[in-house]
């Protein structure tokens, strides 16, 4: 009898291929914790716009070998956590926290060593897990650096404030900070398509890096349209957008302390500062110091500044212009947060300060201590 292999060879595809295929309904995560010691226990973590949230757990098998399967309703980051079992409310007991980015039809492995100090791992069947653990490597990297600063700065310092071991420390600090941000926004700059990228941006700092946000959102609004962390993420930089750097500032008119009507139009042709803050945020009086510093030096080349208050009170108020020496006008919606004022600038931390220019541009924004002095400086030279 002759055979046709042809068809034979076609037959054998085809079934290699019904075994072979996936399941992408959901997805599985096959792992082992070697030398697990005392841990027992697994939680399959899925973060969300409102957080992290436990969604499965497992206890570890023979040799620290366990598996999840899970649907997932949309690409997203996950995490393993490795830990004990504990009662309801310890699901988050344990230090081993790994990160990987899953979607329906991935089989991924999982491997790890628990005796690892680094507590470093492996993961295949994820592309996108591989880019989470190179930017988590960007993050430890300037994470332990300030660590080991502040470990030492601590040693010398005895566990007390020292100012004078502050102005040695604190310049390297910040620039740590900054040399992990300008990483984090390279990484994120090289991963758009990524959603390993949305998750690194989300750690900038969205008050200094607020420009760059805007424009991420903007090239990402095509991509990872069923994530709802991505989509809110789109729509709070749509938000901000109007009131960010280069957009007109908005108009508006509040009551001055005496009572009368202050108007953002009356400080047309003029630069100003709308500063907001409250007699009762420790952050805003810190720098207030600072803010009458800079208003001494530069009001006599046409800087202005409105106060914007926060408070409910105007006995509070008023006491905290008096304490403060703080000799501008100052205009109120006395109802905190909900004031149409905050509204219209999307306040929701203080202290926050918008600089306008004399064509009603906002060119700065949140900008405090050194940097306040040095935009007035570039701004008045």
């Amino acid at each position: 009898m002759k055979v046709n292999h042809v068809a034979a060879g076609a037959l054998l595809l085809l079934s290699a291929g019904l075994y072979s295929c996936k399941n992408n309904s959901q997805f599985s995560v096959s792992g082992t914790i070697k030398n697990p010691g005392k841990l027992k226990g697994v939680y399959l973590i899925e973060a969300d716009s409102s957080g992290l949230k436990v969604i499965d757990s497992t206890s570890l098998g023979e040799e620290g070998k366990f598996e999840f399967k899970h649907v997932a309703l949309y690409p997203n980051l996950f995490k393993l956590k490795v830990g004990n079992t504990g009662s309801q409310g310890n699901e988050m007991q344990g230090e081993n926290l790994y990160d990987f980015i899953a979607k329906n039809g991935d089989d991924i492995e999982f491997t790890t060593d628990n005796n690892d100090p680094k507590h470093d791992y492996t993961i295949k069947g994820s592309d996108d897990s591989d880019k989470i653990k190179e930017f988590n490597r960007i993050s430890n990297t300037y994470g332990d650096k300030n660590a080991k600063l502040f470990a030492e700065y601590q040693e010398k310092a005895h566990g007390e404030r020292n100012d004078s071991l502050l102005k040695i420390y604190m310049p390297v600090f910040l620039k740590n900070v900054n040399d992990g941000a300008q990483a984090v926004l390279k990484f994120v700059n090289d991963n758009k398509k990524s959603l390993a990228g949305f998750y690194a941006a989300t750690t900038l700092d969205p008050t200094k890096y607020e420009s760059q946000l805007i424009q991420f959102a903007d090239e990402i609004r095509g991509e990872f349209k069923d994530n709802p962390t991505v989509q809110k993420f789109i729509a709070q930089m749509d938000k901000v957008k109007p009131i960010s750097i280069g957009h007109k500032a908005p108009e508006f008119t509040i009551a001055g302390i005496d009572g009368k009507p202050i108007k953002l139009a009356d400080y047309k042709g003029k630069y100003v500062m709308l500063d907001f803050w409250a007699s009762w945020c420790q952050p805003c009086r810190m720098e207030n110091p600072n803010v009458v510093k800079q208003y001494n030096t530069f009001k006599g080349k046409g800087f202005n500044i409105l106060g914007i208050s926060l408070d409910k009170g105007k006995p509070e108020w008023q006491k905290a212009i008096n304490d403060d020496k703080l000799t501008w006008a100052h205009g109120s919606d006395l109802n905190g947060f909900e004031g149409a004022t905050e509204a219209l600038y999307h306040i929701e931390a203080i202290p926050s300060n918008f600089i306008i220019d004399p064509q009603g541009n906002i060119v700065a924004k949140n900008i405090t201590g050194a940097d306040l002095e040095a935009f007035l400086n570039k701004t008045f030279k």
